[in-house]
């Protein structure tokens, strides 16, 4: 009687193997797509920006008011700072628009190249990590327009 009884055990043992093996993909998949999306810190423009956008140092994102980054917003070579007066992050899109500095405030309809935890992930500044179009206005009219390539930086 104990060989039948161990057969059945290499049997169930068999049986959860190829169990096992059959929901992995589709685990790893739901493992992926669930993955957290996170873009939090600076992005700056790759590259020597355009004479009309030589005054932007960065774009800020900090969702949760993190002290170790940047205040949000659009911030100038200056120190200055363009709060968001709209904001849209999303893993597929970022669109803002900036409050006006002496008449002068921006606009961006960008998209994300990857996803993720981008402080999780080793970005380098050669990288891309963002494009889209940024516009100036100047008093609510555009006065410039650039196609740009963003780079990430998640502070110190």
């Amino acid at each position: 009687m104990p060989k039948p009884l161990g057969r059945l055990k290499r049997t169930a043992g068999i049986v959860a193997v190829f169990a096992l093996l059959a929901t992995g993909p589709a685990y790893s998949i739901a493992v992926q797509s669930s993955k957290r999306f996170d873009p939090d810190g600076s992005f700056w423009i790759l590259g020597k920006p355009p004479s009309e956008f030589e005054n932007i140092g960065g774009i800020n994102l900090n969702s949760r008011a993190s002290k170790r980054l940047p205040l949000a917003g659009v911030e100038l070579v200056n120190g200055r700072r363009l709060r968001f007066k709209t904001l849209s992050v999303k893993r597929e899109a970022l669109v803002f628009t900036t409050d006006a500095l002496q008449g002068v405030s921006y606009s961006f309809s960008g998209r994300f190249l990857r996803g993720g935890v981008f402080s999780a992930q080793n970005l380098d500044e050669e990288t891309p990590v963002l494009e889209g179009t940024l516009t100036k206005l100047r008093s609510g009219r555009k006065v410039a327009e650039a196609k740009l390539k963003f780079t990430y930086f998640g502070g110190t």
